[in-house]
Order: C-alpha cells, then sequence, then structure tokens
C-alpha cells in the first residue's frame, strides 16, 4: 500500500498497533533465536526482500507481490518471521519508496502479523493433520 490510500487517523492506529506488535515479537524472538537461526534469520529477510522486488499492479497505488510471511516464520519461527518482514518492509519503504511511510504501520500490520500468523498457524495445522493422517 502506498502514501494516501489511508488516512491520517488509519495511518496512525495501524502504526500503534504495528509498534506494539513489533515489541512483542521482539521479547519472544529471543527464545527463537540461536546460532542457526540468526544467520538463517539475515538470509530469509535478503530472499524475502529479493522476491518482494517483483511487483504487479492492483489498483492505483497498490500492487501485489509475494509476502513470504509462512515461509519466514516456518524457517525462523513466527515471532523472528515477523521482524524479517517488517525489516524488508522498512527497507523497501525508506529506500526504494515501495509502500509509503504513511502507511507503513498499515503494511506491517497486514504482512508482518496478520501474514506471518496466518501462514504460521496454517502451516502448524497442515503438519499436525498430516502426523494424525500418518499414525
Amino acid at each position: 500500500m502506498s502514501d494516501g490510500i489511508v488516512n491520517a487517523p488509519t495511518s496512525v492506529f495501524f502504526g500503534v498497533v504495528a509498534a506494539s506488535g513489533l515489541a512483542l515479537c521482539a521479547r519472544r524472538a529471543r527464545d527463537e533465536l540461536d546460532e542457526r537461526t540468526v544467520p538463517l534469520a539475515g538470509l530469509v529477510a535478503a530472499f524475502i526482500f529479493a522476491v518482494q522486488m517483483v511487483n504487479f499492479p492492483i489498483l492505483p497505488g497498490v500492487s501485489g507481490h509475494l509476502l513470504g510471511g509462512a515461509l519466514a516464520a516456518i524457517l525462523v519461527g513466527p515471532y523472528t518471521g515477523a521482524l524479517c518482514i517488517a525489516i524488508v518492509l522498512i527497507v523497501q519503504s525508506l529506500l526504494f519508496a515501495d509502500g509509503g511511510v504513511s502507511a507503513l504501520g498499515t503494511n506491517i500490520t497486514n504482512m508482518a502479523l496478520i501474514g506471518v500468523t496466518a501462514g504460521y498457524v496454517t502451516a502448524v495445522s497442515v503438519a499436525a493433520a498430516l502426523r494424525r493422517t500418518h499414525n
């Protein structure tokens, strides 16, 4: 989502939601990070950054692209995965003007917090169902 898609009160609201969610993720990511996952988190963020740079237009000011939240959550855990996606979105917004600064909170909420959570819950549910069918 680019600048101007959401009004100022909505932008501020989602900025607070995103900051609160990322603060929780930063605290919880300490339990997920170890010697193996720290470099993997960097690789995940770099890969998702590269594939998210390929955009296709949906509406004026809105583009679609691979989100990568489920992949990040599966590889490095949901909290670290959300931080990886948020970092990608911040870099894209500030350095490449891909997604607006005023829409950053909305984009982080949609893609990093909700996207990662939905992807992780789905992956865990599918894995549990597959385990039940094989036992």
